[in-house]
């Protein structure tokens, strides 16, 4: 007699949050659905790792914002340390800054917080079975990355330790961009952008715009306009 589906093996899961009123809740709806034996929770990357190491679960829903070790993070070390075990991303965040590093550190799933517990399933059993456990909102971001020009080359590396990325920023501020048009250009939240304005003022010494574009110039970052 053929297995059927009532008599599979239900997925082994463990679910990381540090929220405990969110881990407590997806624990908890977790465990009305079929397919499904929650094995384990962990309030940070850190307590997810060692978790997998002595359950050895199918899978882990990772949250990515967590204190001492993150979601990429512990991601990475699970897909290395423990192949067997699959990751499906379950965050707030969608943006690129989130998606994409979780996906390169081995995530074969993503979903936001707003999944159901049916798509949560259908995420994990897409996974277990080799295939990809995307929400409809990522797949629809992944198709329009991959079908992008290729983005611009990198801003020449700045001083006061500022990052790729903060120089980026930096870069388009001194071609007048406004934050909300920064956010578009480099596909992030316009709260992600004012972080790195923030970090980049602080870091340079700077107090508003206008300086930030003479330091730009200052710098050699961008060229200023003919006269």
């Amino acid at each position: 007699m053929t297995e059927t589906e009532g008599e599979r093996k239900p997925a082994r899961v463990v679910v990381a949050d540090d929220q405990t009123v969110v881990r407590e809740g997806i624990v908890m709806l977790l465990g009305l659905l079929p397919g499904v034996e929650v094995v384990g929770s962990a309030g940070d990357g850190e307590e997810a790792v060692r978790l997998v190491g002595e359950l050895a679960p199918d899978v882990v829903l990772m949250d990515l914002r967590m204190p001492r070790c993150d979601g990429v993070e512990a991601t990475r070390r699970i897909r290395e340390q423990y192949p067997g075990t699959q990751v499906v991303v379950l965050t707030t965040f969608a943006d690129d800054e989130s998606l994409f590093p979780a996906l390169r550190a081995g995530a074969r799933g993503y979903l936001t917080k707003d999944a159901g517990g049916d798509e949560i399933v259908r995420a994990v059993e897409s996974v277990l079975s080799g295939e990809a456990g995307l929400s409809p909102s990522v797949q629809r971001r992944l198709l329009e990355r991959l079908s992008q020009p290729e983005p611009r080359p990198a801003a020449p590396a700045a001083p006061d330790g500022l990052t790729t990325r903060e120089t980026e920023v930096l870069v388009l501020i001194a071609e007048g961009l406004t934050n909300q048009e920064i956010a578009r250009r480099l596909h992030v939240s316009t709260a992600t952008v004012k972080t790195h304005i923030n970090n980049l003022f602080a870091k340079a010494g700077l107090k508003d715009r206008a300086q930030a574009v003479r330091y730009a110039y200052s710098k050699g970052l961008v060229r200023p306009p003919a006269e």
